[in-house]
């Protein structure tokens, strides 16, 4: 049982019903979409997991925390990356085969059939961040079920759209890290539904432009994740992400930014670089 999320049966079919009819009301992808100097795919990776190993799993989301040698270290992300052309689009056609995560979910017959240049984008997008997923934690392609895309998503510091496909694992339950990953994060759904999590992320931002550096200080919505030895931040586009699912699936929004606590934090010079 998953507490007030129901079994995993019940979840997973609300919340591919909340995408879909998400789905069916806006546009999903833009023209476009196989440019991969700015479309990137990332996985929404959703399971069951115990944190403290003392208790029944609880579904969480799964997500990366980047490495020193990676643009954007320390910051929590999905698995995913830009496109891989042709690599990604000969991948894209095994997900058509019978049995794929692809084929699985109960409405690509339709998409298939009625919507053929969404079927190939959303192919494409699939196939790149279960590539990247393999790549960055050793993901098991074989055991994802494939449940909806999310509304895409701009990037502020970069000239990139994210495409986010929400994905449920249920039986992997260790990854193997590659370089560009220090560790991977589970975060219960339930805490991300607690508005007492939430808070305000006071960053000093002290990135060099062609103009020189000019630090600031800036708020940034955020969730705050803590476990025995630490906590994390989650904000930025992650972030963005992870609010419109929850009020897709949930009706949930968290609270005004006004209203929350802070917490300080800064990106250094590497941000942007990863020279760390």
């Amino acid at each position: 049982m998953m507490n007030s999320f129901g079994n995993t049966t019940a979840f997973i079919e609300r919340t591919t019903h909340s995408l879909h009819r998400k789905n069916r009301q806006d546009p999903i992808f833009s023209e476009g979409i196989k440019d991969s100097a700015i479309s990137s795919a990332v996985l929404f990776l959703l399971g069951l997991y115990d944190e403290e190993k003392r208790s029944a799993p609880k579904p969480c989301l799964i997500l990366n925390k980047r490495s020193l040698k990676v643009k954007q270290p320390g910051d929590l992300c999905c698995p995913g990356g830009s496109i891989s052309s042709p690599l990604d689009s000969i991948l894209a056609k095994l997900l058509y085969v019978p049995g794929s995560p692809l084929t699985r979910w109960s409405h690509w017959t339709r998409w298939h059939k009625h919507h053929s240049y969404e079927a190939q984008s959303l192919a494409l997008l699939l196939a790149t961040c279960l590539r990247e997923g393999v790549e960055e934690m050793r993901l098991n392609p074989l055991g994802v079920r494939f449940l909806g895309p999310l509304p895409s998503q701009q990037l502020v510091m970069f000239r990139k759209v994210i495409y986010p496909m929400v994905c449920w694992i249920s039986r992997q339950k260790r990854f193997f890290p590659n370089w560009e990953v220090e560790r991977v994060v589970h975060i219960p759904l339930g805490n991300l539904l607690n508005p007492s999590h939430y808070a305000r992320y006071r960053l000093h931002i002290g990135i060099s432009n062609k103009n020189g550096s000019h630090p600031n200080m800036k708020d940034y919505p955020c969730f705050v994740h803590t476990y025995p030895d630490g906590h994390e931040v989650l904000w930025g586009a992650t972030f963005r992400i992870t609010m419109v699912f929850l009020e897709i699936v949930f009706g949930f929004k968290p609270p005004a930014i006004e209203s929350l606590p802070v917490v300080y934090g800064s990106l250094a010079e590497n941000y942007l670089t990863g020279n760390g």
